[in-house]
């Protein structure tokens, strides 16, 4: 075969140029009864686009500027590489512009086949506040004014795409001029697995680009120096804390079962023994955490320059806010070091109790306090959802509140008698039920104070 018979792309092994190539195209469309829809461009959107055409039943023409060029395999098998005029003559109705905003210009020679097709844009924003010729879906209307053009697609990732509506958002957010041309792009994103939403005419898409952009474009700078200190300053006191309620979230639901069974010789579950087994590990990494964090804390308050200003709002809190937290790192430390078996051995029954339920508790306590007078009152503040995400410290929260509100619970009269005479040998007149397997491991359910030390 000569070199320029291999230079033009086969959709037939019989094919001709101009109107009876697309006679051919559209009498295999109606015999197969799928639509066939045309793509612009070849990069990875309109690869992953084609394969998901292909999965939902229609024929994809992806138009590159030159086929010849495109490696084998690139594309799923069944899409139709072909030349850029040849997929807007294919396709039906429907013409994806799958190509760069700055690429626009090059496809001006597609004016007069494109007039009357659906031009659907899914390019993004490069910037925000949009500029003075509009969005890139405006520009494109202006660049084919014969054409019906809709925006969609765009907040829909390639991923998304290749695998389906089922592995991301399936929302398609949709909007364009004509009604009848947003009907025909709605319709195909329903055909492909998506739920499209109507944004309105075209006007909207300037939004639309604009929300798949990063969060740090939002304020025009880069924030990516913040990841070295700011973000694992914030990071490690969540750590911490939610570290700390682990090591006491065990011995509340030690004395839960004690409860429930009246008796303190049914073993507990081989998981629970574990966890109450690896509580002195974890108290550790708590210690660890607050300790950097402290040493974090301090470093940024060398490098911020605080400036001069008396609000006795902020001052309040600042002062409570480092008082918490001195004070926690504080009985955190005691906790750190009367676990050495060296301090340890030298305490007596009652003292070691205190100190590691006690003293523990109000570490907790402290650290509760500590991240709620930092959040103060942001966690009612809309503008610290950013994103429409919680912040931090309001999620490190979770955990320690409830293993605080369970530990009250067991302090009331009603528990707290029960509990100590379980604990004391008392047996509830009640059958206990036979040890499970997974009981059968486990080491005797016998805790301290609701702290989990096992005798």
């Amino acid at each position: 075969m000569s070199g320029g018979g291999m230079s033009v792309p086969l959709l037939r092994e019989s094919r001709q140029e101009g109107e009876e190539e697309v006679e051919v195209l559209h009498r295999e469309q109606e015999a197969r009864g799928h639509p066939s829809v045309g793509i612009l461009g070849s990069g990875d959107f309109s690869r992953s686009l084609s394969a998901r055409l292909l999965a939902s039943g229609h024929r994809a023409l992806v138009g590159s500027r030159d086929p010849s060029r495109l490696p084998g395999g690139l594309f799923p098998r069944g899409a139709e590489l072909v030349s850029q005029r040849e997929a807007v003559l294919g396709a039906e109705r429907v013409v994806f512009a799958a190509v760069f905003p700055e690429h626009y210009p090059s496809l001006g020679g597609l004016r007069e086949a494109l007039a009357g097709k659906v031009l659907v844009d899914v390019s993004n924003a490069q910037g925000t506040g949009g500029g003075p010729e509009g969005s890139n879906a405006q520009r494109l209307a202006r660049l084919f004014p014969q054409s019906h053009v809709v925006k969609g697609f765009n907040v829909v990732s390639a991923w998304a795409l290749q695998t389906g509506a089922h592995d991301g958002s399936r929302q398609v957010l949709i909007c364009g001029d004509c009604p009848d041309s947003k009907a025909a792009v709605v319709q195909l994103a329903h055909r492909m697995g998506f739920s499209p939403l109507d944004m309105g005419c075209l006007g909207a898409s300037g939004a639309i680009e604009e929300r798949v952009l990063f969060p740090y474009l939002d304020h025009g700078q880069n924030n990516f120096y913040q990841l070295p200190l700011e973000t694992v300053n914030q990071t490690l006191p969540a750590v911490a804390m939610v570290t700390l309620a682990l090591v006491y979230l065990p011995g509340l639901l030690a004395a839960g079962l004690q409860l429930s069974r009246g008796t303190k010789y049914s073993r507990f579950p081989s998981w629970l023994d574990r966890w109450l087994g690896s509580r002195k590990q974890l108290g550790l990494l708590s210690f660890l955490c607050a300790g950097l964090h402290a040493i974090y804390s301090m470093c940024l308050s060398v490098k911020e320059k605080v400036p001069n200003s008396w609000v006795e709002q902020n001052v309040w809190r600042s002062d409570l806010y480092l008082s918490c937290g001195i004070l926690g790192f504080g009985v955190l430390s005691l906790l750190a070091i009367t676990s050495l078996p060296s301090v340890g051995n030298t305490l007596n029954w009652r003292e070691f109790t205190l100190v590691q339920s006690g003293l523990g508790y109000a570490a907790l306590t402290l650290a509760v306090m500590h991240a709620l007078f930092f959040g103060w009152d942001m966690a009612f503040s809309p503008g610290s959802y950013s994103y429409y995400l919680p912040p931090l410290f309001l999620l490190a929260l979770v955990l320690p509140c409830l293993v605080l509100v369970g530990r009250l619970l067991l302090a009331l009269p009603c528990l707290a008698s029960r509990l100590a005479r379980i604990r004391r040998g008392w047996e509830s007149k009640r059958p206990r039920p036979p040890p499970t397997d997974q009981e059968a491991g486990g080491t005797n359910g016998v805790v301290a104070h609701g702290c989990g030390i096992r005798k």
